[in-house]
C-alpha cells in the first residue's frame, strides 16, 4: 500500500513501514521498521522538517521530489534516489529471484530488537569522504570497511559526501559495520527497531556539508582567545610546576592562549575537584594566568572510582553505567572505576553542578573532556546498558550527551562561546562547541599521515574544529634527533589546524610518589615546552608561534564563516575546487580558508615534496613570492624550517605575514 500522509510518502506492506518525507531544503529522510509504527526520535537531526513535497503515486511506483532531490518506490519497495537532471545517484540493492536478498533487512537479535543491514547499489568510480576518525592513511574511502563504534583515536561520525554529488547521513546510534565496496554498499546495525537516513542532493560540495550543517547543527562561535598556542604535557602534577611554565613562555615572550591541567588532579576519580594538596589555590593560579593572558584547561574524565566522594551517591540515583555481565568495573587506570552515565540527563546535571562549583565558580571556563568514547577496558559493546538503552543500540550518542552537559552548563552560566576539547564525536556533536582532537596516537611520521587524512575526513562528516598531538601521544623522546624532526614537522602543520596544541606523553617516563595518595598516586611524564625539543627547533618552533598570531584576523573570519555557514575551516582541495578532477585525487594536501593551501610534509629527512596546485587559480609561494598558475604539479624545496603554504591570488593575505617576526 502506496499512501500520501502529512506531506510524507508511506508504503505499508507485510507489516513493514517505510516513511520518505522532506528534511531540510533539498534532502529526503528515509525511515523503516519491521513493527509497523515509527518513533519520534530525531536522533541526530534538527527539526527541519518544513519543506512542501511533490508526490505523486503512480500505478507501478510513488515519487517524492523536494527540491533537487528526488525518489522512487516501486511495487517491490525498493527505491533509487535521482538529482534534479534525473541522474541516478543512489540505488538500493533488492535482488529478487533467484538470490532473494532484501535491501532493508531486519534479523532477530538476542536483545530483542534487530540487527538491520541495508545495502546499495555501488558505482566503482564512485569516491566516499567523511564518516569520521579512523586512523588510516586513507582520505577516498571507496573501498574500506569501517566499525561504526568509537574507540580511543577512533570517531564514528557516520555522514559521507559522494563525487556523484549527494551526502548521505546514516542517522542510527547503534554500533555496525560501514562497507564501502566496488559492488555493494552496506551499513549494518547491531540493535534498532527502525531505519533511518538522510540524503541531501546538492552541486557542489560545500554545499552538500552545508546543507548537512543546517540539519544537525552549525558549531557557535570559536573563542577569539582559543587562536594561539595551547601548551599542554602528561602531566603537570602541581600548581607550581603549570605556573613555572606559563611564566617561563611569559619572561621569553611567547604569547602563550591555554596551558592544560591534565587528568589526576584531583583526589580520585568522580571528585570533580582539584586535590589542594598538589593544587592549593586554584582561584589564584586562574587570576595569574588571566593576568598573563592565558587560559585554564582542565581535564574531566567521566569515570567515578569506588571509595570517591560521588560514588555511593550515583551509583544510588542510578547515574552510572550498568554491565550485563562479569565485573561492574569498567576502566582501570590508578584504580578502577566505572563510567558515569552521560545519556542519563540527571547524571549530566549532578556532574556539572559539581564541575561548576569547583571549577567554573574559581575562574575556569574551558574544560577537556577526555575517555568521551567512552574507553572500555575492553570494547563489549554487547555488554553496556544505558539510560538511553542498551550500548549495542545507542552506544555512540554517548559523546554527544557528554559534551551536552558542559555546553548547556556554559550557557546557563553566561557563556556565549562554549567550547570543550573531546576525544570523540557523533554527528551532531559540533553545535554543541565539540573541539575534537585525535586521541593517543603514536609518534611516527605515519601517524602524522594519517592523522591529515582524518582531520579531512572529520571536516566532511560535520566537525570543523579538529586538533592532534603535536608529536603523537605515546612516548617520543625530546633528545632524539629523528623524533625532534617529527614534532617540528608536525608543529609546522598543527598551526595551519583549527588549534594549534603541545601534549604528549614523552620520555622520560615519571612514576607515582612512592606512599602518595590522591593526585601523587598517578604517573607522569617528561617535558613537553618548545625548549624541550633543541634551540634550534625552539627557535623554529617559536616562529611559527609568531606566524600563527599574525594570522588571527583569517582564522577568525574563517572560525566565523564556520559558525554561520558550518564551512569547516581546514577542508580537503575538492571542496573548493570540485571541477578540477585532480583535486579528487590529492589526499596530503588541504585548504585553510579559502586562500591558503597548505602541503604538509610527513617523511623523515625530506627536503622537498611534490605539490599539486589547482586549477582556476594562480598561487603566490608565501615564503618566497614566486607566483604560479595552477593545474600543474611542482616540485618544492622545504628544509626544515619551512612548510609549503601557498596563497591563493586575490587574497588579501600576502607574504608579508610569512616573513618573521
Amino acid at each position: 500500500m502506496l499512501k500520501i500522509d502529512n506531506n510524507g510518502l508511506i508504503r505499508f506492506f507485510d507489516g513493514e513501514l517505510v516513511r520518505i518525507e522532506p528534511w531540510g531544503k533539498n534532502s529526503l529522510r528515509v525511515r523503516a521498521t519491521p513493527i509497523g509504527r515509527l518513533d519520534n526520535e530525531a536522533r541526530a537531526l534538527l527539526d527541519i522538517n518544513e519543506e512542501k513535497a511533490e508526490i505523486e503515486i503512480l500505478e507501478d511506483c510513488a515519487t517524492i521530489k523536494n527540491g533537487n532531490a528526488r525518489a522512487e518506490i516501486d511495487k517491490n519497495g525498493k527505491i533509487t534516489f535521482y538529482n534534479q537532471r534525473g541522474e541516478k545517484l543512489l540505488e538500493e540493492a533488492l535482488r529478487l529471484n533467484p538470490l532473494k536478498t532484501p535491501a532493508r533487512f531486519f534479523k532477530g537479535n538476542h536483545l530483542g530488537k534487530y540487527q538491520l543491514t541495508m545495502t546499495f547499489e555501488s558505482n566503482p568510480e564512485e569516491k566516499i569522504f567523511g564518516m569520521g576518525q579512523y586512523q588510516q592513511e586513507l582520505l577516498n574511502l571507496k573501498g574500506a570497511v569501517l566499525e561504526l563504534a568509537h574507540r580511543n583515536s577512533q570517531a564514528s561520525v557516520p555522514f559521507y559526501l559522494s563525487s556523484l554529488g549527494y551526502g548521505f547521513l546514516w542517522n542510527l546510534p547503534a554500533i555496525g559495520e560501514a562497507i564501502f565496496g566496488t559492488n555493494l554498499t552496506k551499513f549494518k546495525a547491531e540493535s534498532t527497531d527502525v531505519l533511518d537516513y538522510l540524503i541531501i542532493v546538492e552541486d557542489t560540495p560545500a554545499k552538500i556539508v552545508e546543507r548537512y550543517m543546517e540539519a544537525v547543527g552549525k558549531p557557535p562561535k570559536m573563542p577569539e582567545y582559543a587562536l594561539g598556542l595551547w601548551q599542554s604535557k602528561l602531566r603537570y602534577s602541581t600548581q607550581e610546576e603549570l605556573m613555572s611554565v606559563a611564566r617561563k613562555y611569559k619572561e621569553l615572550g611567547i604569547p602563550l592562549s591555554v596551558i592544560v591541567c591534565d587528568f589526576f588532579h584531583w583526589p580520585h576519580q568522580g571528585d570533580y575537584r582539584f586535590d589542594y594538596d598538589y593544587f592549593p589555590d586554584p582561584l589564584a593560579m586562574t587570576k595569574e594566568l588571566a593576568q598573563m593572558g592565558t587560559e585554564l584547561m582542565v581535564s574531566v574524565w567521566p569515570t567515578v572510582e569506588k571509595g570517591g566522594e560521588s560514588y555511593e551517591e550515583m551509583l544510588e540515583g542510578g547515574m552510572l553505567i550498568k554491565n550485563d555481565r562479569g565485573s561492574f568495573m569498567q576502566m582501570d587506570c590508578v584504580q578502577p572505576a566505572v563510567f558515569y552515565d552521560a545519556t542519563n540527563p540527571d547524571a549530566r546535571q549532578y556532574v556539572w553542578n559539581k564541575i561548576k562549583k569547583n571549577y567554573y565558580d574559581k575562574g575556569i571556563r574551558l574544560f577537556w573532556l577526555d575517555e568521551a568514547e567512552p574507553e572500555y577496558m575492553t570494547y563489549d559493546f554487547d555488554n553496556h546498558r544505558y539510560y538511553k538503552g542498551h550500548c549495542a543500540e545507542v552506544g555512540n550518542v554517548y559523546p554527544v550527551d557528554y559534551l551536552k552537559g558542559f555546553y548547556e552548563g556554559l550557557i546557563e552560566a553566561g557563556e556565549k562561546e562554549p567550547i570543550c576539547l573531546i576525544r570523540c564525536a557523533w554527528a551532531g556533536s559540533a553545535k554543541y562547541g565539540a573541539l575534537v582532537w585525535s586521541g593517543d596516537i603514536m609518534p611516527t611520521f605515519e601517524a602524522l599521515r594519517c592523522q591529515i587524512r582524518a582531520g579531512l575526513n572529520m571536516a566532511i562528516a560535520g566537525i570543523p574544529w579538529w586538533t592532534t598531538d603535536i608529536g603523537g601521544f605515546d612516548e617520543g623522546d625530546p633528545d632524539d634527533e629523528d623524533y625532534r624532526e617529527l614534532v617540528v614537522r608536525w608543529f609546522e602543520y598543527a598551526t595551519f589546524l583549527p588549534v594549534l596544541r603541545m601534549h604528549g606523553y614523552r620520555a622520560p617516563y615519571i612514576p607515582a610518589r612512592e606512599g602518595a595518595t590522591g593526585a601523587g598516586q598517578c604517573f607522569s611524564g617528561g617535558d613537553n615546552e618548545l625548549w624541550s625539543y633543541g634551540e634550534d627547533n625552539f627557535q623554529i618552533m617559536k616562529d611559527y608561534v609568531f606566524l600563527r598570531e599574525r594570522l588571527r584576523p583569517y582564522l577568525k573570519e574563517i572560525m566565523d564563516v564556520a559558525h554561520k555557514q558550518g564551512t569547516p575551516p581546514t577542508r580537503p582541495l575538492f571542496y573548493d575546487f570540485p571541477t578540477d578532477l585532480k583535486c579528487w585525487e590529492i589526499e596530503d594536501q588541504f585548504m585553510l580558508g579559502n586562500d591558503l593551501l597548505v602541503c604538509p610534509v610527513c617523511y623523515l629527512g625530506k627536503r622537498q615534496r611534490e605539490v599539486y596546485l589547482p586549477s582556476g587559480s594562480s598561487w603566490i609561494d608565501a615564503f618566497s613570492g614566486e607566483e604560479i598558475q595552477g593545474g600543474v604539479s611542482i616540485i618544492v624545496d622545504a628544509p626544515i624550517e619551512k612548510i609549503p603554504v601557498f596563497i591563493r591570488k586575490g587574497s588579501e593575505l600576502t607574504t608579508e605575514l610569512f616573513k618573521g617576526e
